[in-house]
């Protein structure tokens, strides 16, 4: 004892105490000495016996002294306990492993353990997992969020080193001990937790709801049964949101601006909005079936804002082929719906529109740039000729960024390159592109309206003046601040589009039988032969190309593929496995092939021929990316799921690009329809 325990500290000091006093008395006594030496001798006695008397005491207490200083640290701690046991707050002992060491009894009463439980924390609160407890030496308090019955509690853990503890004591010393414990405190958050989802659950959302073909279903009724199917739409869409709670006023005779609180909203998402299949049952005669899209906006900083965020969303909606919802909360968009194929307009009034305020723009500046998207294909190449058609009847410089050509438009750049009819200058790459774009440039975006898939996105910011011509649906992702925007995923093609443009564009416009020729050729590529998504516009505006001289045959022998991608491509289909009893799954072969992503999507529409396929996948690794090509014919939406893989398109046209390996590529796409199924988009065959 008399080695491992020793007072340290103010105690120590005191303790010695007398001993100083004797210093200070030897010194008087050495003064009386100098004054009277038999006075100093008589002081001299005096202050042996206190010598004595003090060393006495101090050996004889100096135990006793000890055993009472341990007495009282053993009542204090025992003091402590009790006080921790009594304590308002559940409170625990573990190990650094997540053992229980000790509880006081709060904790014990509401865990319904004793107080010496010893086994793992996780077996009471299994959020508490190993890896969210504190470690050793980690200072920092730690805390998780749990439930515990109809209770929800905030857990506050610290780790305790005993080593630092007994290094700030005043009284022992010599005491090391390295073991480290976890403190445990349980904070009862259940009404906090309450109050703060109650105010998420009141806040407000906003939404727009517009019919997306009001005109047209009303063109195919009768017209003395034209008010019944208003009303009808009317009382349905009124109800359904009354019944969430909502509230809906009309705005226009096909325009509905919708309020609701959020945890209203959430049922909503639960349904997954049944009101898009409900408007559609409404029906007294009319031969095309009412179909509805709603943006919601939520969560902004202020009820403005939801607002502005609604009507962003409604525009999604619309831009996305319409009966759907857009949810746009925050920089968060979800997408609900989708499943209807958007009727094409009847009309060509927003063509002409478009056309004309093309032409103003390009009359206003000096040069006109046109791009594509990445790895340019038929569609986007023929696009890009018919701008430039465009471009140099008004007398401007046109140019055409084509980085990397790939094997389906080489036959059709042909006929430009090395031609005295065309400039050298026709088609240049990324590098020249920015070189000649400038303020005074038009730059033409055609095939996407995502500013990561185009040739050359750079350019998007060295002008102002950017104009967006495409037939995809738009995501999340779209070209920001273009002065002109024509996106209809109704139409075939973007060849379509640029046909229909050309004839409003200028009475002098003559195209060329060979421009004729690649726009022509991308209608044929984009509805496989005129049998996927040609529509009334779009054999129009294939007559207007073949008035112009567009020849099938110079065409089709243009189209033909080389021997190695026709059996890379019967490769594909060979290879192809079947998922679900539904799904085509099979993967390109990339080697020995200059466009293996052309290949890739020529397969996929193979596949689609195949009886019981709902839709086809193809995977293509290329560039040190899995391309994927995705097809279906009309009960399988492929530009959902593509669009959870980074991607996007048409309900039966889309793809993606992945950065993952080719077998990861595959589980994620098994992973997309397995969920769809949960959700219930799919249903078993």
């Amino acid at each position: 004892m008399k080695e491992k325990l020793k007072f340290r500290g103010p105690l120590k000091q005191y303790m010695r105490t007398p001993m100083y006093l004797a210093i200070l008395l030897l010194g008087l006594n050495i003064l009386v000495y100098m004054v009277n030496i038999r006075a100093g001798l008589l002081v001299s006695l005096g202050l042996a016996v206190y010598l004595l008397i003090v060393l006495l005491i101090y050996i004889h207490h100096k135990p006793m002294i000890l055993n009472a200083l341990v007495a009282f640290t053993t009542q204090y701690n025992a003091l402590e306990k009790r006080m921790l046991e009594d304590l308002a707050l559940p409170f625990a002992i573990m190990d650094t492993n997540g053992r229980m060491v000790w509880s006081n009894r709060l904790f014990a009463s509401l865990m319904g353990k004793d107080q010496l439980y010893n086994k793992n924390i996780a077996t009471l609160l299994p959020d508490i997992t190993q890896e969210k407890l504190p470690v050793p030496g980690q200072k920092d308090i730690t805390e998780v969020t749990t439930g515990l019955g109809n209770e929800i509690y905030r857990v506050s853990m610290q780790c305790i080193t005993m080593k630092d503890v007994v290094e700030h004591t005043d009284i022992l010393e010599k005491l090391q001990n390295d073991l480290s414990l976890i403190a445990l405190y349980l904070y009862d958050e259940t009404e906090l937790q309450e109050y703060i989802q109650k105010n998420e659950d009141d806040k407000l959302v906003v939404a727009l709801a517009y019919l997306d073909n009001y005109e047209e279903a009303l063109d195919s009724v009768e017209d003395v049964r034209r008010s019944l199917l208003i009303a009808l739409i009317d009382r349905k869409i009124t109800k359904y949101f009354s019944n969430f709670d909502g509230v809906v006023r009309k705005l226009e005779k096909d325009k509905y601006f919708l309020i609701m609180r959020q945890s209203s909203l959430e049922a909503l998402k639960e349904q997954r909005f049944h009101i898009l299949d409900e408007v559609k049952t409404v029906n007294i005669g009319n031969e095309m079936a009412v179909t509805l899209s709603i943006g919601i906006g939520l969560n902004g900083s202020t009820y403005l804002q939801n607002y502005e965020y609604s009507r962003i969303a409604i525009e999604m909606a619309l831009g996305r082929g319409g009966d759907q919802v857009v949810i746009k909360n925050g920089n968060t968009i979800t997408y609900f719906g989708g499943k209807a194929q958007q009727m094409e307009k009847a009309t060509r009034v927003k063509a002409r529109v478009k056309a004309q305020a093309l032409k103003e723009f390009m009359s206003t500046k000096d040069r006109v740039v046109v791009m594509g998207h990445k790895i340019t294909d038929v569609d986007a190449l023929g696009a890009a000729i018919g701008i430039y058609r465009a471009g140099k009847t008004l007398g401007k410089p046109v140019h055409i960024v084509v980085n990397d050509p790939t094997t389906s438009i080489r036959p059709l750049m042909a006929g430009y390159v090395g031609s005295p009819d065309y400039e050298p200058s026709m088609f240049v790459d990324a590098d020249q592109a920015k070189d000649l774009v400038d303020n005074n440039t038009v730059v033409v975006v055609v095939d996407t309206n995502k500013p990561s898939y185009t040739e050359c996105e750079d350019l998007l910011y060295l002008t102002k003046t950017i104009v967006v011509l495409d037939h995809h649906r738009r995501g999340s992702e779209v070209i920001q601040n273009a002065v002109l925007s024509y996106v209809e995923p109704y139409a075939s093609s973007t060849c379509e589009m640029v046909a229909e443009i050309l004839q409003y564009f200028s009475d002098d416009l003559r195209l060329r039988s060979m421009e004729a020729d690649c726009l022509y050729a991308g209608i044929v590529i984009d509805t496989n032969n005129f049998t996927t998504r040609a529509g009334v516009r779009t054999f129009e505006a294939a007559a207007f190309l073949r008035r112009n001289g567009a020849d099938i045959t110079r065409v089709r022998k243009m189209l033909r593929d080389d021997i190695d991608s026709y059996k890379a491509r019967a490769e594909v289909v060979r290879t192809a496995s079947i998922y679900r009893k539904c799904f085509a799954i099979a993967k390109c072969p990339s080697e020995g092939l200059e466009s293996p992503t052309v290949v890739g999507a020529q397969a996929a529409n193979e596949l689609l021929n195949i009886a019981g396929v709902k839709a086809s996948f193809v995977l293509t690794p290329y560039n040190k990316e899995v391309y994927v090509s995705a097809r279906a014919i009309d009960e399988v939406n492929v530009q959902i799921m593509m669009e959870r893989m980074g991607g996007g398109g048409h309900l039966n046209i889309a793809g993606a690009q992945l950065k993952e390996s080719l077998d990861e590529a595959e589980l994620m796409l098994k992973a997309i329809i397995d969920q769809l199924y949960e959700e219930g988009e799919f249903k078993e065959s």
